[in-house]
């Protein structure tokens, strides 16, 4: 008899790869964008106002299920004066 957790465990390893490393990818933007809020002390409406954006996408973009586009990352990077992602040549 197989339990609920052994059922979960045989959908997680039928994901392919490539979208555990987007999930992981989008988490980790999310974390870092967290990170620097907290570094510069500012909250969600402060950075929602900065960026030009309302305040439910900030929600959003910590959820880390948000796909960020180049330039949502080009606007942040730019903001906080440091690449929220680095890409190795």
């Amino acid at each position: 008899m197989s339990t609920i957790k052994s059922k979960f465990n045989a959908m997680v390893n039928d994901v392919p790869n490539h979208i555990k490393r987007e999930v992981d990818m989008e988490f980790a933007i999310s974390n870092r964008i967290e990170s620097l809020m907290r570094e510069k002390n500012i909250t969600k409406v402060e950075l929602a106002r900065a960026t030009g954006k309302r305040p439910n996408e900030i929600t959003r973009w910590l959820s880390g299920q948000h796909n960020f586009t180049i330039r949502t990352l080009s606007l942040l990077s730019t903001y906080f004066g440091t690449p929220l992602i680095n890409i190795e040549g």
